[in-house]
């Protein structure tokens, strides 16, 4: 799980700021949207954030957004920009390193990854973990004369030889994490795996508003059968009319001369995320899955089912945003995974966003969810179904940079007959002038 994460020049972020899923003292829901580490770490499973167009919040989704990413893509051309962005209005900090400091824990191990890093290299990187108050270094790669040099933690626990070192060092390429290129080394790194394992693995892409989650979720529910009745039983509950959904999957061949056109341009390496079969001699084939959702209605006729074709009949957009969003967030809660969304009431009415979060929240499960929102209809369910240290908020100061702080922040919320009528008048900041 998450701890709390710091970023320093990293978009509209120019000064160090620290977001945090560290629950306070408040008991409030305690049971399920609190999962206790240890005695002295109780850690939240929801953040929500809030702030007005152009004020930043996005760009805390984005933070971890450009973690997730730039952990496991690797490159072969060194030249190949990191795609990091700094803070771009003040002509000093568009030169600096942006800065990354994550706390997580996996289990009962808590981790720290720092990263330092422009556009072109990346300069500090270093895994740690705690065995104790003081930190264990695992591994620290820095820049030297414009490559990489990596170094192992000289613990007893921490066997690597000098072969795997000097491997993971020569396919470290100055602009890509050691992460990536720890991934094609035939090696077993204690503690280095445990935590790449739980990046690759419980981390999810984060979903922005114009994110596409059809396909997403349709490849999820032939994946997996029990997807399939979690998102009726949903639908169904919502009042969407919705009894089943059924799949239809089959091959169908890419034309060669596309294929061999994908393979020309360099295509071919994401191809496989896509292609089922492949037949270098003969034709590639991509797997096609249509969906079909059954309506049932009653009428003087009694009880009656109809079926459309998803992407083909006019399915509401509620409908198929809702679809999409909560396959991801099954996906989140069956894997104990980290999830972000941006905007999450896009399509969505208030009560059926409501019950979207409740039914996430109220799940036996470690993972953890932050949106963004401009719904503030959600602040009046402080206390009966948000905490108060689970919401934040962004504004943007003259000088373009964004701060970033909670409502706990704030003395007196406890007496405050109504955060919400609190926020539209200004208490809390982060709403227009």
């Amino acid at each position: 799980m998450i701890q709390k994460l710091t970023i320093k020049n990293f978009l509209s972020f120019k000064d160090e700021v620290t977001f945090s899923f560290e629950a306070s003292n408040d008991r409030f829901a305690e049971d399920y949207q609190v999962v206790k580490i240890n005695d002295n770490t109780r850690l939240l499973r929801f953040a929500i954030v809030y702030g007005y167009n152009a004020s930043g919040k996005s760009n805390l989704l984005y933070a971890f957004d450009f973690l997730y990413h730039f952990w496991f893509n690797s490159t072969k051309d060194p030249d190949q920009a990191t795609q990091v962005e700094p803070f771009k209005l003040d002509q000093i900090s568009v030169t600096k390193p942006t800065m990354f400091d994550l706390i997580f824990w996996v289990s009962k191990t808590k981790y720290r990854y720092q990263l330092e890093l422009d556009r072109n290299q990346v300069y500090l990187e270093k895994l740690s973990y705690y065995e104790n108050t003081q930190p264990t270094m695992l591994f620290k790669r820095f820049l030297d004369n414009n490559r990489s040099v990596i170094e192992f933690g000289s613990s007893s626990k921490l066997k690597v030889s000098e072969a795997v070192r000097e491997t993971i060092e020569l396919n470290c390429l100055k602009n890509m994490s050691f992460f990536a290129a720890r991934r094609k080394v035939n090696a077993i790194i204690p503690f280095v795996d445990t935590a790449t394992d739980y990046l690759i693995k419980n981390f999810i892409e984060m979903i922005a508003p114009d994110t596409k989650l059809t396909n997403y979720a349709l490849r999820k529910i032939v994946d997996d059968n029990e997807l399939t009745s979690y998102l009726v039983n949903f639908l169904n509950a919502v009042d969407f009319n919705i009894t089943d959904i059924k799949t239809n999957v089959t091959k169908k061949p890419i034309p060669n001369d596309l294929f061999e056109s994908l393979f020309a341009n360099d295509v071919a390496a994401n191809l496989k995320k896509y292609v089922s079969d492949v037949n270098v001699s003969d034709k590639a084939f991509y797997t096609k899955i249509d969906a079909f959702f059954e309506h049932t209605v009653e009428n003087e006729n009694g009880k009656e089912s109809y079926q459309f074709k998803l992407g083909k009949d006019k399915e509401s957009q509620g409908t198929i945003r809702i679809f999409g969003m909560e396959a991801a967030l099954y996906n989140a809660l069956k894997k104990n995974a980290f999830l972000a969304i941006d905007e999450i009431e896009t399509s969505l009415h208030p009560k059926l966003l409501e019950r979207m979060i409740f039914e996430f929240l109220k799940a036996n499960s470690t993972s953890q969810l932050i949106v963004t929102t401009h719904n503030d209809g959600l602040l009046d369910l402080i206390n009966n179904l948000i905490r108060k240290d689970s919401v934040w908020f962004t504004e943007k100061k003259k000088s373009g940079v964004t701060d970033l702080y909670k409502l706990t922040d704030f003395r007196g919320v406890n007496r405050l007959s109504s955060i919400r009528e609190a926020y539209r008048n200004k208490r809390f900041g982060a709403t227009m002038n």
